[in-house]
């Protein structure tokens, strides 16, 4: 299926090197290349399939993170749906269950926003 890759090393190498002088140093060249062709191949499809997903997912949740507001209704990493009473650097106080218990997390522990408007929530209580 892919034969045709592995012979484009070869094809470049015998249309760069001279004819007569330099038949021994394309052969080194091009099996040079047909070494190394896998492996940059690899690599590439590493960092399209597996890192640069990744970095998006980050950059997203990081941005999340820096967008908190006082009055957001969030969910942590263990689970807990809260309202955002205060914000600190690294710390966020969050307001729980119908008696708006007081808990305080890290805010990397927050997992995400959510949608639910706090005239829902009301409605989702009672």
């Amino acid at each position: 299926m892919f034969d045709w890759l592995f012979s484009l090393p070869t094809a470049l190498a015998d249309e760069v090197a001279p004819a007569a002088e330099g038949a021994a140093e394309a052969g080194g060249l091009a099996a040079t290349l047909q070494m190394f062709l896998p492996m940059i191949l690899i690599v590439v499809v590493f960092y399209f399939l597996l890192i640069r997903p990744q970095r998006k997912k980050d950059k997203k949740v990081k941005d999340m993170l820096s967008n908190l507001k006082v009055g957001d209704r969030i969910t942590t990493i263990g689970g807990i749906y809260g309202t955002i009473r205060a914000l600190r650097e690294d710390t966020i106080t969050l307001a729980v269950g119908k008696d708006n218990v007081e808990m305080m997390f890290a805010r990397w522990a927050i997992r995400g926003v959510e949608e639910v408007s706090i005239e829902n929530e009301g409605e989702l209580l009672n």
